[in-house]
């Protein structure tokens, strides 16, 4: 065989090898490039994700909650979300749409803000899409603008309160009466006087009473001050209205009593119900009330207390 020809097939080698390497190559780059596209970080990107973004998604979600991110359009707001303390990927859409309806109208609000509002149903309006109020939960049974109890409710363990510790006519469950005694002789050691002004209010009581808003001042004004019949706090057994002898009870804040309250009230199992702020009310629906507080036991209490939350918040978190 001649030189030529041996270069010749030599050649003929090296150029068969090449294209055998080179669909190698390409085999390996097709199923390379099959395998990242088939990804969840690939996809997450696709869909507009960024990196940092992608990495909390995949620690934060499991695979169900994975494939309904991916399945929908992108939202800069849910990895914010996932990373928001009391956030239920079930309320994901809720969420969602509540931060794009304050975004229509020109408002922003935090995704912390976004998961308080919709986990106490403040997102829907009130009195709208209304439950049973779950009697079982016992003292930490929540009634509010969402949920009600029926007309004929009434505690078993109703007492009546001692005109040492309240005006007129007024009673408490018995728990909730003995927490409050504690309480009374705790501040008074320290020479505070906190009187309960209004306990227990049946369904007609209620009724009567915000009607008596309605007419005087107006709906808008009855909503905020008042609770609809079945809807009042009054009618558990477990809420009083308190004041001092120095100040009348729209006043309380403006006491030491009130101070006293703020600091020490947790201790016995009572909470400030309907706290101050623009946040909070929206969540409760009522205004800032000094003087309203409801018993729900110290552990309960303590823990509302160091969060800094409303009962309607631990309520859906950690109850419902």
């Amino acid at each position: 065989m001649t030189k030529k020809k041996l270069k010749i097939r030599y050649d003929r080698i090296i150029i068969l090898v090449a294209i055998i390497i080179a669909i190698f190559v390409g085999i390996f780059g097709i199923t390379r490039d099959i395998k990242l596209k088939n990804t969840n970080e690939y996809k997450l990107e696709k869909i507009g994700y960024k990196k940092d973004d992608v990495k909390i998604i995949l620690e934060s979600t499991k695979e169900k909650e994975l494939k309904t991110i991916l399945k929908r359009e992108y939202h800069e707001a849910i990895p914010k979300l996932l990373k928001e303390q009391y956030f239920q990927f079930d309320q994901l859409e809720r969420y969602l749409s509540y931060i794009d309806s304050k975004e229509k109208i020109k408002e922003s609000v935090t995704t912390e803000y976004a998961v308080s509002i919709v986990n106490a149903n403040a997102d829907y309006e009130f009195y709208t899409n209304t439950e049973k109020a779950d009697t079982k939960k016992d003292l930490l049974l929540l009634v509010n603008k969402h949920y009600a109890l029926e007309k004929d409710y009434k505690p078993e363990d109703l007492v009546p309160c001692s005109a040492i510790y309240a005006y007129d006519n007024n009673s408490l469950r018995e728990e909730a009466y003995s927490a409050f005694i504690r309480l009374f002789n705790a501040a008074k050691k320290e020479g505070y006087t906190i009187v309960i002004n209004s306990s227990y209010r049946d369904y007609e009581w209620q009724d009567n009473l915000y009607q008596g808003y309605k007419r005087t001042n107006g709906k808008k004004f009855a909503d905020e001050y008042a609770a609809h019949a079945g809807h009042s706090e009054h009618q558990t057994g477990l809420a009083i209205d308190v004041s001092s002898f120095s100040k009348p009870m729209a006043n309380f804040e403006e006491t030491e009593e009130f101070t006293w309250m703020s600091k020490n009230a947790h201790k016995y199992g009572f909470i400030l119900r309907y706290p101050k702020g623009e946040e909070n009310e929206a969540i409760t629906g009522y205004k800032y009330e000094s003087w309203h507080y409801r018993y729900v036991g110290i552990d309960t209490a303590t823990e509302i207390y160091e969060k800094g939350i409303t009962f309607d918040e631990y309520y859906d978190y950690y109850l419902k």
